[in-house]
């Protein structure tokens, strides 16, 4: 009897685990319960709330600056119903829309409202900031946020169902699936430690890191991809990572992996104003100002961005050496004598390394030589399927190495994007951001530091180029009525989209940085969401600095406009 009462007593470890997974109000990363409720009451009650009356006033304007319309269309409202109720568009006459055809014809769905059509511009802002605080706190695993965004978008008919998968699909995902699997058959293959070594080989201690490595990253990001470089860095930089905790018999060292990972994708975002080669949110750019019978030349461009990228990237190393160096476990990190230790132990290059290097050559030409018209998902694709054919890779790897919650993270941010584009919640979004700025910040360099602020909070919810394309038509026309340069007004709204730090779904860089930032050995997830918030805000903060003093206020003063 004895016996049986301490065996019922006994601790059940696997007991112990299904009871801690079961319904509890305990929060863990990625269950929450009382955010979850919180968040769902405040959203309940945002949608049952009336659209507000700018909203209504926005998609009834016809031909609202800052808003795409379909040929055919003269409001916001036309477009929504051009592409949500095209038959009963076409009638142009809600009568025969609403009446049944004869012989047992399906009915036409009758066209939507103004009211409803800033009803769902209001729902699209509402599950913008709703996925932003799960995101950002876990509340639900990244994952299952990734595919409530869809649901929602779905479940309020806000766009239809081939559109939202459209949206989830882009060239950009496609590219940050490719890359995540390339890094894997880098770091498969060995390659990544050769790299590592023609890269790193001259930085010495974490202020060379800080204060010649990551301004060298960042100018390269003004011409390179910078998610590629990204990509390629973090397997190297993790391998680094984890010689220096075992060199110092430290098991982990978060303030570490936060000072590589962080340090190298803020460093790489901030290159972008270098020139217009830096990514597609510049092009859009070049375009727009074209348009507008300003256009602009690479070497312009150069003069007016390049300064602003040294100095940025050696502020962002400042401050992420002070803040982190004084919270290393290890006591120093030598990145060149780890990757000449590793690549010492290596056997001679060849074989299935050699392959993995010519395809990565292929993929870095095939980005910048067809890039413009084959996207870069399109190669990085292309380079994945090469990595299957050689047998450098097998789909555990796959399945193993490839960080998919991410990979949906930046797929639902995509649909975000398209939806608040398409319903005009990013136009009122931005509109609100204007009428909000004080007297002051609408005319002259007052103008450019606002555009700069609204352009910089919005980046970080959408992405940059999405963030250049809807706000471009906005405020260019501002600079016009202001007497200020339109150069000026389009180099800070292209410049600010870089600054994209403090949300993980504000770019692909920070995407891949959060989902290849893991422990070699155990797998462990090294970066948490809120990192991005803790060390991201001073970040963009310090660059809307820098950008205001050092360019606005600083060098472009003795320029010639």
């Amino acid at each position: 009897m004895s016996n049986h009462s301490t065996a019922d007593h006994a601790y059940d470890p696997l007991l112990a685990d299904l009871e801690d997974r079961a319904w509890s109000w305990k929060n863990r990363p990625g269950y929450k319960p009382i955010l979850f409720i919180i968040a769902a009451l405040v959203f309940t009650f945002a949608v049952m709330m009336p659209p507000t009356q700018g909203m209504l006033e926005m998609v009834q304007t016809e031909n609202p600056s800052g808003y795409a319309l379909p040929q055919g269309t003269r409001t916001i409202t036309d477009a929504v119903n051009k592409k949500l109720r095209p038959e009963a568009f076409k009638t142009d006459n809600a009568a025969k829309a609403v009446a049944s055809e004869e012989d047992g014809h399906k009915k036409i769905k009758p066209l939507l409202t103004a009211y409803q059509v800033a009803q769902m511009a209001k729902l699209t802002v509402c599950i913008l900031f709703l996925a932003a605080f799960l995101w950002g706190t876990e509340s639900l695993p990244i994952g299952a946020t990734d595919i409530l965004v869809g649901v929602l978008l779905y479940l309020f008919a806000i766009l239809p169902m081939n559109e939202i998968s459209r949206a989830y699909m882009t060239d950009a995902v496609f590219f940050i699936f490719g890359i995540l699997a390339v890094a894997v058959g880098v770091a498969k293959t060995g390659l990544d430690k050769r790299i590592g070594l023609i890269l790193l080989s001259r930085i010495k201690s974490a202020k060379a890191f800080a204060f010649v490595f990551m301004p060298l990253l960042a100018i390269s990001a003004s011409f390179l991809s910078e998610h590629a470089l990204v990509a390629l860095l973090i397997p190297v930089l993790m391998g680094i990572y984890k010689v220096t905790c075992k060199m110092y018999g430290v098991k982990k060292d978060r303030a570490l992996a936060i000072f590589l990972l962080l340090g190298v994708c803020f460093a790489a975002n901030h290159g972008g104003p270098g020139s217009p080669a830096a990514g597609g949110r510049n092009a859009i750019m070049v375009g727009y100002l074209a348009d507008y019978g300003m256009p602009i030349t690479f070497l312009e461009w150069m003069k007016y961005g390049m300064p602003f990228v040294p100095i940025m990237s050696w502020v962002i190393g400042l401050y992420m050496y002070l803040a982190l160096k004084p919270k290393f476990l290890v006591s120093s990190v030598n990145p060149s004598e780890v990757v000449k230790r590793e690549v010492q132990d290596m056997p001679k290059f060849g074989g299935q390394e050699a392959m993995m290097a010519v395809i990565l050559v292929l993929l870095v030409a095939a980005w910048i030589i067809i890039g413009e018209h084959a996207g870069l998902g399109g190669p990085t694709l292309y380079a994945v399927m090469a990595m299957f054919v050689c047998r450098i890779l097998r789909w555990d790897d796959i399945q193993n190495g490839v960080a998919f919650d991410v990979v949906g993270l930046y797929a639902a941010a995509c649909a975000m994007g398209v939806a608040l584009k398409f319903t005009g919640g990013a136009l009122w979004l931005a509109s609100s951001f204007v009428s909000v700025l004080p007297d002051f910040l609408t005319k002259g360099d007052g103008l450019v530091i606002g555009v700069s602020l609204l352009t910089g909070t919005m980046t970080n919810f959408m992405s940059d180029g999405a963030t250049v394309a809807a706000l471009g038509p906005i405020v260019l026309p501002m600079a016009t009525l202001a007497n200020v340069s339109i150069w000026k007004v389009g180099l800070i709204t292209s410049f600010s989209s870089s600054f994209a730090n403090f949300l993980v779904v504000g770019t692909p860089n920070n995407a891949i940085c959060f989902g290849m930032g893991k422990d070699p050995e155990t797998g462990e997830r090294l970066l948490d969401v809120m990192d991005f918030v803790k060390y991201g805000l001073p970040v963009t903060i310090l660059a809307w600095l820098v950008l205001w003093v050092w360019t606005v206020l600083g060098y472009w003063k003795i320029m010639s406009w």
